[in-house]
């Protein structure tokens, strides 16, 4: 038999003993064709491994996605499974054929001078000064919306301008603080220290009325400044975290030290949490992050 007679009595056992529909027969003819003509001198009983994975290389250079490439690896074994079983094909070369993993979608950052343009927020009343402080935070740390709302009045460091966080998992972790959220932290504070009432509430950011800022509230304060400070982004916290761990590891190259500060456990989805000595990344900060050096006087 040549591959022609193969191919229709393959047609025939889906369509007659199988019973797929129609239109299901005509999607699976269709990517047979495509393997038919990628291989057009050779047999189908004598296709190899190395002659599917050329396959889907091609196909996945000319744009068809995981999804695609995963749907027609299953067609084509399923018919090399009905030419084994029924005219002792020796071997199925789609077995351990995999389509490429799915892209991940980068997230989204800013542009150092876009986020500068946000973080400078002018004024000397409480809500100016208090979210001046929030925003230079997020952006020297890398926080967690949860982190930053979640901080007391006693995680800060400022000896060693460092703040405790409790993380995901309630895991702590000790971040650096750049030079400018340290002033704007301490020009927060100064004003915190008028409000009446605050029955020793230690939260170290609070409404007028001295209640925790919700995480709520933090997001649609960044809306609001990216708004009056002209950045055109649609603005949310995590972006400003995105952004902390883009910029770092642009100027430092060092993702295990970046990882460390961001409290992530995993590099990736393979790779173990790795301890790094915290002076070691102390310096990495110091050297790279574009919020962290000192200005010279």
């Amino acid at each position: 038999m040549n591959d022609s007679s193969y191919l229709k009595a393959y047609k025939d056992f889906i369509l007659f003993e199988r019973r797929l529909s129609e239109h299901t027969v005509k999607n699976y003819f269709r990517d047979i064709s495509i393997l038919v003509e990628l291989n057009q001198n050779m047999a189908l009983e004598d296709l190899k491994p190395n002659n599917i994975r050329t396959c889907i290389a091609s196909l996945h250079s000319k744009g068809l996605n995981s999804n695609s490439l995963s749907r027609i690896l299953s067609s084509w074994k399923s018919l090399f499974e009905f030419l084994i079983d029924q005219y002792s094909f020796k071997h199925n070369p789609v077995l351990e054929i995999k389509a490429p993993k799915k892209s991940k979608k980068l997230p989204q950052i800013l542009s150092v001078d876009q986020t500068i343009k946000l973080v400078n927020i002018k004024g000397d009343d409480f809500i100016a000064l208090r979210d001046h402080a929030i925003l230079e935070l997020f952006y020297s740390s890398g926080l967690r919306l949860s982190e930053l709302v979640n901080l007391k009045l006693e995680d800060i460091n400022f000896s060693e301008e460092t703040i405790t966080v409790l993380g995901k998992g309630k895991k702590m972790r000790i971040v650096p603080v750049g030079n400018e959220a340290i002033q704007s932290l301490k020009e927060w504070i100064k004003i915190r220290a008028t409000l009446k009432n605050m029955n020793s509430n230690s939260a170290l950011f609070l409404s007028k009325q001295t209640r925790n800022l919700t995480q709520r509230a933090v997001q649609y304060r960044l809306k609001f400044w990216a708004k009056k400070q002209g950045v055109s982004e649609n603005i949310h916290p995590h972006l400003l975290r995105h952004s902390f761990a883009s910029h770092l590891l642009q100027s430092s190259q060092d993702l295990r030290a970046v990882q460390e500060l961001l409290g992530h456990e995993n590099i990736s989805s393979t790779q173990i949490y790795t301890h790094l000595d915290f002076q070691h990344l102390s310096k990495t900060y110091d050297q790279s992050h574009p919020r962290a050096k000192k200005h010279k006087k």
